[in-house]
């Protein structure tokens, strides 16, 4: 697979550098989620409660050792906000070189992805019950990781909820703040006035390179997923963002 191409070569990816504490940039005033009932079927509930401890990320304080956990001079990426973990599990299969952290706040979607993690084999994916922002800025090492994966956050289409959407000025920083020199940030929505949004954000960031000025077609590695298939058939256009750390 990748065009995460090169991700093998990226300096500084799986390193353990250390956190300490808080980062310095700053939590967002509210969460860009907001958490749903949803229905878990037995089976779903019972993967979570065998296999979950095998596949999830280490509880704690402080940088995550992500040589520890895929690996030395593996490649990992950060995919916030997985859903039912239907592409996760397509993209961590087609790249088995390369670590995922997986994170996502809705329980019946990490439950999903833990059943089709225990039936698969696939050893390089690890799972978060929780909020992906968070888990960037507080438990991963700046300049660590080779990418970060944000596919179809929710867009607030209300004026008066666009405060909540997750790709704002102080996550990009953060984003870059993460990714080591190469490393890149793909974002893709549905959500016309979001990918406007997107492209100013990723476009004015300073330590970020947008390619080719803003969205470009789907990259090969990108499954399409679900929620991108119901959009399509609406009428919606997708667009895919790609941006890199500046060296």
């Amino acid at each position: 697979m990748s065009d995460t191409s090169g991700l093998s070569a990226l300096p500084g990816a799986g390193s353990a550098e250390q956190v300490d504490g808080p980062s310095a940039v700053p939590a967002p005033a509210v969460p860009s989620y907001k958490l749903r009932r949803g229905r878990m079927g037995v089976v779903r509930r019972d993967a979570l409660a065998e296999h979950l401890s095998r596949f999830e990320v280490p509880s704690g304080e402080g940088a995550l050792d992500l040589a520890a956990l895929f690996g030395p001079g593996v490649p990992v990426v950060l995919e916030i906000g997985f859903g039912s973990g239907d592409s996760t599990m397509s993209m961590a299969a087609a790249d088995p070189g390369t670590g995922v952290l997986a994170a996502d706040v809705h329980t019946p979607g990490v439950g999903n992805l833990v059943l089709a993690l225990s039936e698969s084999g696939l050893e390089n994916v690890r799972v978060l019950n929780g909020d992906g922002e968070e888990l960037l800025r507080r438990r991963i090492a700046p300049g660590s990781l080779a990418g970060v994966r944000v596919y179809f956050p929710d867009p607030w289409p209300k004026a008066r909820h666009h405060k909540r959407r997750l790709v704002t000025p102080r996550f990009a920083a953060l984003v870059a703040g993460r990714l080591a020199p190469g490393g890149l940030l793909h974002c893709a929505t549905d959500w016309e006035p979001y990918a406007q949004q997107m492209t100013a954000v990723l476009a004015a960031e300073p330590a970020l390179e947008l390619e080719n000025d803003g969205p470009v077609p789907r990259p090969a590695w990108r499954p399409v997923t679900r929620f991108e298939a119901r959009g399509l058939e609406r009428g919606h256009r997708v667009a895919d963002l790609l941006a890199r750390r500046r060296p």
